[in-house]
């Protein structure tokens, strides 16, 4: 079975956005992907733009069953049908996360947490895909970032 991890962020929500991805097999990272999505995406737009970019990615891989994790409650619960689309921006995101379900025999959405080793290699890629783009990381010091 194919695995993906994505994570989508934006630095100011909204602000300069990027997203990372990885595709995963028998614990073997198969691809990785970083990509700048635009100057002003909010967080929640940026978790769906990582989640479409992974599904593109692991129908290279298979056609079968995949199984993406997201650190992203709104987003798995929102595609398992918990949760509402109320949002119009995210209306036609979740649209194409559906059209992409149809190209795999069976697709899960599982939340996981930011500190999951794999989380963690895809919030690198985003956060390294803005640090190259000339925007700065928070930094949380004292109470501050």
């Amino acid at each position: 079975m194919i695995y993906t991890n994505s994570d989508g962020g934006a630095r100011g929500n909204p602000g300069p956005g990027a997203i990372g991805v990885i595709v995963r097999k028998d614990g073997n990272i198969l691809t990785k992907y970083s990509g700048f999505i635009g100057e002003r995406v909010t967080n929640n737009i940026a978790e769906y733009e990582a989640l479409i970019k992974a599904l593109e990615l692991a129908s290279k891989f298979t056609k079968e069953e995949v199984t993406c994790f997201l650190d992203s409650e709104l987003v798995v619960k929102q595609l398992l049908g918990e949760y509402r689309v109320r949002n119009q921006n995210l209306l036609p995101l979740f649209i194409k996360v559906q059209k992409l379900i149809e190209n795999f025999k069976k697709v899960k959405f599982i939340h996981v947490s930011r500190w999951d080793k794999y989380q963690q290699i895809v919030d690198e890629l985003l956060n390294e895909e803005l640090d190259n783009k000339g925007y700065r990381r928070y930094r949380y010091k004292k109470g501050k970032f």
